[in-house]
């Protein structure tokens, strides 16, 4: 009867301490995993404005650039000077004039060259943008799992035990797409679509 009643006892306080450390070791990791969605979450709102600002900017510097070349090389093409009119100055002025504003915008071209980046802002963008994505959803999915094994290790036996005796566990709740339209994907506007 002393075994029975010893291992009885011994068997209530390993029973009893079931749970004590596994419980808040899975709450604290799947409270940890949230973080990590919320700052993910946080480098996109920072992270995407920034970059479509960069992005935009450089268009637009360019855009000025190739519009300033095509300007003036349809102004260049506007002024002709036939063979008739190479005595009269002022004929040969305007075409010179039309003549070196092209020279100009094509010499500012030539050294904004090495410059013009925006097909490569809008790859490092559109690479930014997947890999922020990306990181949203491993960080969702590995809330998801902590969130399990926590909801799993709170409601198994021996544990189950210690979740409701010292903690008084409930079960968290995994990651779910509740926003109207979260199941696509945010549009990027650079402002000059129809």
């Amino acid at each position: 009867m002393n075994y029975r009643a010893a291992f009885a006892l011994m068997s209530a306080v390993a029973l009893s301490a079931c749970g004590l450390n596994s419980v808040p070791t899975a709450e604290e990791n799947a409270k940890t995993r949230w973080a990590d969605v919320e700052n993910n979450y946080q480098r996109r709102a920072d992270l995407v404005p920034n970059l479509v600002a960069t992005v935009k900017a450089a268009g637009a510097q360019e855009k000025s650039i190739l519009v300033e070349v095509t300007q003036a090389r349809a102004a260049a093409a506007q002024v002709k000077v036939s063979g008739d009119q190479l005595s009269d100055p002022a004929q040969v002025a305007a075409f010179d004039r039309a003549q070196t504003g092209l020279s100009l915008s094509l010499q500012r071209f030539q050294e904004a060259y090495p410059e013009l980046k925006s097909q490569a802002n809008y790859a490092t963008l559109m690479d930014q943008l997947e890999g922020t994505e990306n990181r949203i959803t491993n960080a969702r999915r590995d809330y998801n799992a902590a969130v399990q094994s926590y909801n799993t290790t709170i409601r198994t036996f021996p544990d189950a035990i210690g979740a409701k005796v010292f903690y008084g566990a409930k079960p968290l709740v995994p990651f779910k797409a509740t926003t109207p339209g979260a199941d696509v994907a945010p549009t990027v506007n650079f402002g000059n679509s129809n």
